[in-house]
């Protein structure tokens, strides 16, 4: 409502819509649709929260125990519960990547505001990880639809994939004294 003889300026300059006051006509069912997303984020956030990060967790835990020379990125008590990044030393995270993918597996490597770059992250050069383990860390993240199965799938591809890699890595032969992986 304006009272009469008030004359506002424009918020933006466009079409007839509100007496040419504005540009646009505003989605009434979207903005109706992200308000009801909203609340509904909202009343399960704390629960949403537990369950993603006891999957990180998992995930974490299982990473650690059943592959060596891997190195956790990140602090393990202030982080966000949806993350994991991991370096994976002696292979190069664009091949886990293409593997992971093969196997149904989404997940990235590099830093997410580089996305489709292949230099390492600028956060994990910045925390003081050198530049060639930073190439071997893949990013992983969890949602509140991921259960304990997908965290084990994941696992057991990504062990396999490791071990395959470093099998073919001069650099861990050379770390094994010439000796294949197992």
């Amino acid at each position: 409502y304006v009272k009469s003889g008030v004359k506002p300026d424009r918020l933006i300059a466009g079409g007839h819509q509100e007496r040419t006051r504005r540009g646009g006509t505003t989605n009434v069912p979207a903005v109706v649709g992200l308000a009801a997303a909203l609340e509904k984020a909202l009343n399960n956030l704390d629960k949403n929260a537990r369950h993603i990060a006891a999957m990180r967790d998992r995930f974490v835990e299982a990473v650690e125990r059943r592959i060596p020379h891997v190195i956790y990125n990140g602090d393990r008590i202030r982080r966000t519960p949806a993350n994991a990044n991991f370096s994976f030393e002696y292979v190069e995270g664009e091949s886990i990547l293409m593997r992971l993918d093969l196997e149904g597996i989404a997940c990235s490597s590099g830093s997410a505001c580089s996305s489709g770059s292949l230099d390492p992250s600028h956060v994990l050069l910045a925390i003081g990880l050198p530049e060639e383990k930073a190439h071997g860390s893949i990013r992983f993240t969890f949602g509140k639809d991921t259960t304990q199965e997908d965290v084990d799938y994941t696992v057991e591809k990504l062990v396999a994939i490791i071990e395959n890699l470093r099998a073919m890595s001069p650099l861990f032969a050379e770390i094994k004294g010439g000796q294949k992986y197992v």
